[in-house]
């Protein structure tokens, strides 16, 4: 049996025929676990270093899997070229994940949870926040109060309940998107 793939590249369609065999389509080899992070990572590795080829930018790929995600980092090799691809604060960056996560999920058949860092934006980024919810934490704990946070990303939210999990305290989202945020309590 022949299938056939369509590729588009520079505006031309490339017709790849290719052998497989009958039943190949219908969950027979379907990767599960840490070889399916794995293969994630790959795929978000050959999407993101196309994408690095089309708009001339230098960068090195990591690939790691921490817990129950892969994680990609595209690491600068020039100081200020990956600036393009993370945006003023971080919009290009999520849009690039959601758009490397549909790659992987396309080509794995499962739903990607991957992580995407570009030139240390989201650690730098993770590092901040771990600072801001410490503070708003001994301000909880010094008051008795409820704090509340600025509005934050689904990451950042997730960032914060983090620490204040970490430091035995209770935080909460609260909000509608995009305006979605975080308060701790005491109790």
């Amino acid at each position: 049996m022949s299938d056939s793939t369509e590729i588009m590249l520079e505006e031309e369609v490339v017709l790849i025929e290719t052998d497989s065999e009958p039943g190949a389509e219908e969950g027979a080899g379907k990767l599960s676990g840490q070889r399916l992070l794995e293969s994630e990572g790959d795929v978000a590795a050959d999407y993101l270093e196309a994408l690095l080829d089309i708009t001339d930018l230098d960068g090195d790929i990591d690939i790691d899997v921490e817990g129950n995600r892969a994680r990609v980092s595209v690491v600068e090799v020039k100081a200020g070229d990956l600036h393009l691809l993370v945006g003023d604060e971080g919009e290009v960056l999520d849009a690039l994940q959601e758009l490397t996560r549909l790659a992987a999920a396309r080509e794995t058949g499962e739903r990607s949870r991957l992580m995407l860092d570009i030139g240390g934006h989201r650690a730098a980024r993770r590092a901040a926040l771990v600072e801001e919810a410490k503070v708003a934490i001994e301000k909880a704990r010094s008051t008795g109060e409820a704090v509340k946070l600025p509005p934050m990303t689904a990451f950042e939210r997730k960032v914060v309940h983090d620490a204040v999990a970490d430091a035995g305290l209770n935080s909460a989202s609260e909000g509608e998107d995009p305006k979605r945020y975080v308060v701790i309590r005491t109790s």
